[in-house]
C-alpha cells in the first residue's frame, strides 16, 4: 500500500492506498455522468479525489476507503486521485483513521523528471491547504 504523500502524477498508475473521506463537493453532471470532487486524507497527507456515477452517493464524510488500481492525473485541469476504469474503491470502515491535511498532493506543481521524462517530480507548493475545500475559520 502506498501513502498519499508518495503518489505522483502519471497517465497510468496502479495506486493501492487507504484514506478517510473528509469532505465532498457538489455533485455535477459531465455529459451523462455524475461526478463529485472530494477531499481525502491519511496519516501522511491529503489529495483531491474524483468520484464518478453511483460512487457520488455511495460514500459519505467519515468513511474509510480502500482504493486499488487507482490513478493520479489531471481531470479538467485539477490534479485528482481517482479509480479510473480499471480501479476499485470500497468502504472498509468509519471514523477511525488518523489523518493530516498537509501536504495536499493536489496542491503541488509537478514537472517531468529530467532523468526520465515519463515520470514527474514535485515542484513548488501552490497552496498549503486545499483551495477547493477551504479550512474552517
Amino acid at each position: 500500500m502506498i501513502y498519499l504523500k508518495d503518489i505522483v502524477p502519471a497517465a497510468s498508475n496502479n495506486i493501492d492506498t487507504r484514506f478517510i473521506l473528509l469532505d465532498k463537493g457538489k455533485v455535477t453532471l459531465e455529459g451523462q455522468n455524475k461526478t463529485c470532487l472530494a477531499l481525502v486524507a491519511n496519516e501522511t497527507g491529503a489529495v483531491h479525489f474524483q468520484f464518478w456515477g453511483c460512487e457520488c452517493d455511495a460514500f459519505q464524510p467519515g468513511d474509510i476507503i480502500h482504493l486499488s488500481n487507482g490513478i493520479f492525473s489531471y481531470q479538467r485541469s485539477n490534479l485528482v486521485l481517482r479509480a479510473g476504469k480499471k480501479g476499485k474503491i470500497e468502504k472498509t470502515g468509519e471514523f477511525t483513521l488518523p489523518y493530516v491535511e498537509t501536504p495536499n498532493m493536489s496542491e503541488f506543481s509537478w514537472a517531468p523528471d529530467p532523468n526520465n521524462p515519463k515520470k514527474y517530480v514535485r515542484g513548488c507548493v501552490i497552496s498549503t491547504y486545499s483551495r477547493i475545500f477551504l479550512p474552517p475559520r
